[in-house]
């Protein structure tokens, strides 16, 4: 029998048998159950409607922005992963026009802080786009960290909870995580470092970030023993003024004929000219700890230590009042095909890596000389050098003739990074084929070919003091490497995309990794354990630098921002703006007095690091005029985005960059 004969089956029965009121219990119990399935029925509907996503926005943001301004800054904190998510969402059911509508209405709210993303995110055009893009996926697995005050969650608790809004409460519930405080809220100037990926967990960061760094130097190191050897020919010089004058004056009549005394001719043979110089640089660096190496380290030869020592006996002491004197170096004629350059730790060789497989290494002690053969028709990458203002341009011959560089093949793609040992005698290339090469620049051969990563290796990086080497890759993973073994000795994991770039500490016991997923993590390469993970850039990391004493660490953005982090604390010590395009290098002078940057948009800053440590913290929110005192200089290049930079141990800084046509 059909369901509505049954009923009526049963009423008839009822009736007949006088149940008068069974018969109206069992009619409320099917009109109740008719009602429940009709607003069941409406609340899918409702589900599927495409315009609750705009609506729920809309309502939230009007209700953001009229809030009180001791609070406001911090509830707009939470529209902008509420916006992406609604967009995403859209897509993921199916809803493509209603989706573009919403992402082009409420994008201008956005651009300001978050326009990369927008660039990317405009990208999808489908709900398979949303597995294939990186940043899509990333922010569809992991949770966002906001910091709030304790009144400002209390304020949206109370805004959800009143208005019933159940797609904004379940967007926030699946993909923000609050880290709530008490007190008063956070200064607009904190924002920088409020929003970040951080997993499924807001807790891993911070209890990562207890973790002790030591961040001090290496015992005993050519450093240590040149500031050692000042001391104690100081202190003699001032054991040789406190004896009595009587025996001054007989030893000074007594070695008339000899000229000065012994300790004083071991200072200065010790010092030189510049000895004062070495003594004021060296002092920050004396002050730092000293820690003990976790890795074997090499033994460095009589004959390099000699080298090292010269370099910082000549060393220039840099300030705000003295900048370095720069030589620029421009690969001409690329074609797009240079993918980056690297300068050797004397500036004396160049090698840049192109599109073609191709590594080629310049010698600069050659590249002023005039060449017999020219440039035929078929144009190659030409290196041109420029040392201030004057130009010294090297012309290169065809390929069957004898080359001015040295080529080294044997990569199967694109060439991403290169490295030059701190000596110059061997060149480490990375590629998209997933290996990494050791070239000698002596035999001018490939000497091993290692093999651990899957993907892509983005970078590639030594240790200072040689024999060990970072690199990083698209496999999200960092890896550290010795050049006596093929396969790698640590594997460091964590990050949530692409390891873009990896830099060394001074002691060698840390590596830091920049990353796609706008973090830089600080990782022990004895236990291979993160132990730092520093939140703040808004897009992805492209370039890191540490500074002489092991204390500070800047690294750079696809955006242009530039940031400080104190390494024992893991806190951002100072954004640097300046830049309008990527960061793509960074160095700090020997003294770490300076911070110099190159970027894509053709200029190189230089930075008062000292200046930048000084700040007063009632002062971070004055954030562009104190920006303004930190920039000490900007060198603009033609048209030539700027790749590299390097500063010598005589504190004189290189530079190299691509131009695609010469102009």
């Amino acid at each position: 029998m059909e369901e509505e004969e049954l009923q009526k089956a049963v009423y008839a029965y009822l009736r007949k048998k006088g149940f008068r009121q069974t018969e109206l219990a069992l009619q409320e119990e099917q009109n109740r159950l008719s009602s429940s399935a009709q607003s069941d029925l409406a609340v899918s509907r409702l589900d599927n409607d495409p315009a609750r996503y705009h609506d729920a926005y809309s309502k939230l943001r009007s209700w953001a922005y009229s809030s009180l301004d001791l609070y406001k800054h911090e509830l707009l904190r939470v529209l902008y992963p509420v916006y992406i998510h609604c967009f995403m969402d859209l897509v993921a059911e199916g809803h493509m026009q209603e989706a573009r509508t919403f992402f082009h209405t409420f994008r201008e709210d956005h651009e300001l802080t978050h326009l990369r993303d927008l660039q990317k995110l405009e990208g999808i055009l489908s709900p398979s786009h949303l597995e294939e893009m990186e940043l899509a996926r990333s922010l569809r697995q992991n949770k966002v960290k906001i910091k709030l005050c304790e009144y400002s969650y209390d304020l949206l608790l109370q805004y959800l909870q009143k208005t019933q809004s159940f797609t904004m409460l379940g967007i926030i519930n699946e993909h923000i995580n609050f880290e709530v405080s008490a007190g008063q809220p956070s200064s607009i100037s904190d924002d920088a470092d409020v929003v970040a990926l951080v997993g499924s967990s807001q807790d891993i960061a911070k209890h990562i970030n207890q973790k002790e760094v030591r961040w001090g130097l290496l015992e005993d190191s050519v450093e240590e023993r040149l500031e050692r050897a000042l001391s104690d020919s100081e202190k003699a010089e001032g054991e040789n003024k406190e004896v009595d004058p009587e025996d001054s004056k007989k030893r000074s009549v007594e070695g008339a004929k000899q000229g000065v005394s012994v300790k004083k001719l071991k200072k200065d043979k010790l010092v030189g000219a510049t000895g004062k110089n070495i003594r004021s640089e060296t002092s920050t660096v004396s002050m730092a700890p000293r820690v003990k190496p976790e890795l074997t380290l090499p033994v460095m030869t009589t004959e390099v230590e000699q080298s090292i020592l010269e370099d910082l006996r000549n060393r220039v002491q840099l300030s705000s009042l003295a900048l370095p004197s720069i030589s620029f170096y421009t690969f001409i004629n690329t074609h797009n095909s240079l993918n980056c350059s690297s300068i050797s730790h004397d500036g004396s060789l160049v090698a840049g890596g192109f599109s073609d497989s191709s590594l080629k290494v310049w010698d600069m002690a050659k590249i002023g000389r005039p060449t017999k053969t020219f440039t035929e028709q078929q144009p190659s990458a030409n290196l041109q050098g420029e040392s201030e203002s004057v130009q010294n341009e090297h012309l290169l011959g065809p390929e069957e003739r004898k080359r001015s560089y040295t080529l080294f093949q044997g990569h199967a793609g694109p060439v991403y990074s290169a490295t030059f040992s701190p000596f110059g005698d061997f060149l480490l290339s990375s590629s998209s084929d997933s290996t990494i090469r050791l070239w000698s620049t002596k035999l001018n051969s490939n000497l091993v070919c290692y093999k651990g990563h899957n993907y892509p290796v983005w970078d590639v990086q030594f240790s200072p003091v040689g024999h060990y080497f970072a690199s990083c890759s698209h496999d999200r993973t960092a890896r550290i490497w010795s050049m006596d073994r093929i396969q790698p000795l640590r594997i460091m994991a964590g990050h949530l995309s692409d390891v873009d770039c990896v830099q060394w500490h001074a002691n060698c016991n840390y590596i830091a990794t920049g990353s796609s997923d706008k973090t830089v993590r600080l990782w022990d390469v004895q236990s291979g354990e993160c132990v730092r993970v520093f939140i703040g850039h808004r897009s992805m990391v492209l370039s890191l630098a540490m500074s002489l004493d092991g204390r500070y660490m800047a690294s750079g953005d696809e955006d242009g921002t530039i940031m400080m982090w104190d390494l024992s604390s893991g806190r951002c010590v100072s954004p640097l703006m300046g830049h309008s395009s990527c960061i793509w290098t960074l160095a700090f002078s020997c003294e770490g007095t300076l911070l110099a940057s190159g970027s894509a948009d053709c200029t190189v800053k230089l930075w008062d690091v000292t200046a930048s440590m000084k700040v007063p913290r009632m002062e971070e929110n004055k954030a562009s005029s104190t920006n303004r005192l930190r920039l000490l200089k900007a060198l603009p290049t033609k048209s030539t985005p700027v790749y590299t930079l390097r500063f010598s141990r005589r504190n004189l800084l290189f530079a190299a960059g691509a131009l695609s046509k010469q102009v």
